[in-house]
């Protein structure tokens, strides 16, 4: 009984003292950072991407995927090439990258970061060849990878 006390106490100060930057009004949320040689402003206002981006890249994953829909807004390339930031050679900095903008902002709500299992985490280079595009040339155009360094075909 005496050992369950003991946890308990312990359970309850961690509680207390990890509440108290929150009772004290500090802003715990990530620092992000953004490539704003894009812009200021995102498609949509910041409480609204914060609570609805999910839902904007999962509507457009349907329309791109099943009605051959493509469109810049809501894409996730065009989030990447925004949310992409460089490093001091010049170079890309993958976005589920420690500290980068998405894995920073899952990281801090305990949300996996799945999208670039499949999907590339820097802005493609060269954009001449795409899988899903007939009418591009393939001859020695770059293609991306899913999480790997840009090879050629």
């Amino acid at each position: 009984m005496k050992y369950l006390k003991t946890i308990f106490s312990m359970l309850l100060a961690m509680l207390v003292l990890s509440a108290v930057p929150a009772l004290a009004g500090e802003d715990l949320r990530p620092e992000l950072k953004i490539n704003r040689d894009k812009g200021d402003t995102c498609v949509e206002p910041v409480e609204i991407m914060r609570k609805d981006h999910i839902k904007f890249l999962l509507h457009k994953r349907d329309e791109t995927m099943r009605e051959g829909i493509r469109t810049k807004k809501y894409s996730l390339k065009e989030c990447v090439n925004c949310h992409a930031n460089k490093d001091d050679q010049g170079k890309y900095i993958p976005v589920n990258a420690p500290g980068e903008f998405c894995s920073s902002c899952h990281t801090y709500s305990s949300i996996k970061l799945d999208c670039f299992e499949c999907h590339a985490t820097t802005p493609r280079e060269s954009t001449t060849w795409h899988p899903a595009d007939p009418d591009a040339t393939r001859k020695g155009a770059a293609v991306d990878m899913p999480n790997k360094q840009t090879t050629t075909n």
